[in-house]
């Protein structure tokens, strides 16, 4: 059972790990302290969630070596460029209480990325980091990192789920050796999604939850999947994701679900990007 896959620089990173997007800082650290215990060891955070300390609180409360950890965290819009970005890198580093990061990404395509990526660039070399990336670029600002910076992008962290699967970007991605990472793994827990009848019947057939197969959906194809839930039950059961595999057959029956854009947030729809800016203008870190 595979449950680890390699980046672009040598870096092995778990197949599943766990967000906290939109866990509250006051129960961050009991959420990861949860997700920890049963059998999470990669949690994803970001400097615009606002709990990176939450997620350090827990893991040194853990008894866990730094080194069986791969923490992901993200640097914000607000510190886009160089000299701000290298700041903010430092102020992750202690907010999550460590002294490497495994895996650090531009949050968004906006503001001054290129300053952002040659700090993350420049933290790699100091040994500040294990590996970087991108989230939340769609092609053409993929291929501006990919095609003009040094380092390639270990990973592109974007919007993947059964209702909306980037093919395409996977496919363009892989040309340069970057993996998906999927926000968003089950759509937000969506309707559409969770009393789908084909997924329902694909995990009837397999006695998984319907959880389960979507997430087994991904991490078939080599993505990332970082569901998140405060719920310790629902941990358990999204970490039981990759003890079972999908036939070519369910496999193609899910891909008929695909609405071919982002389900929760679609990046070609300019009303979409309009909120997402009511968003970057909202937050300040």
């Amino acid at each position: 059972m595979q449950t680890t896959i390699t980046l672009n620089n040598g870096v092995e990173m778990p197949l599943v790990g766990y967000g906290v997007f939109q866990v509250d800082p006051a129960e961050c650290e009991r959420c990861v302290t949860d997700a920890l215990a049963v059998g999470y060891r990669s949690v994803d955070t970001a400097q615009a969630y606002f709990n990176e300390e939450g997620v350090g609180r827990a893991w040194r409360k853990s008894g866990l070596a730094r080194e069986e950890l791969f923490l992901t965290t993200k640097v914000w819009v607000s510190n886009a460029g160089e000299r701000k970005a290298a700041e903010s890198i430092d102020l992750s580093l202690r907010k999550l209480q460590t002294d490497y990061i495994d895996l650090l990404l531009i949050h968004q395509a906006f503001g001054d990325y290129y300053g952002t990526y040659r700090a993350m660039e420049a933290a790699l070399r100091a040994g500040k980091v294990r590996a970087i990336g991108v989230s939340n670029f769609y092609y053409d600002r993929f291929l501006d990192i990919a095609a003009h910076m040094e380092v390639k992008p270990a990973v592109n962290q974007i919007e993947v789920s059964a209702l909306a699967q980037q093919w395409q970007m996977q496919e363009l991605a892989a040309q340069h050796g970057t993996k998906l990472m999927a926000w968003g793994p089950l759509a937000e827990a969506a309707p559409e999604l969770l009393a789908n009848e084909t997924l329902q019947r694909i995990a009837a057939a397999h006695g998984k939850t319907v959880a389960q197969v979507g997430l087994r959906f991904l991490t078939q194809r080599g993505i990332i999947a970082i569901p998140k839930t405060v719920r310790r039950e629902r941990m358990e059961e999204n970490l039981d994701c990759l003890g079972f595999d999908l036939s070519e057959e369910e496999m193609a029956a899910i891909r008929t679900l695909d609405i071919g854009h982002g389900h929760v947030l679609n990046f070609s729809d300019p009303q979409g990007m309009l909120t997402l800016f009511d968003i970057i203008n909202k937050y300040k870190v």
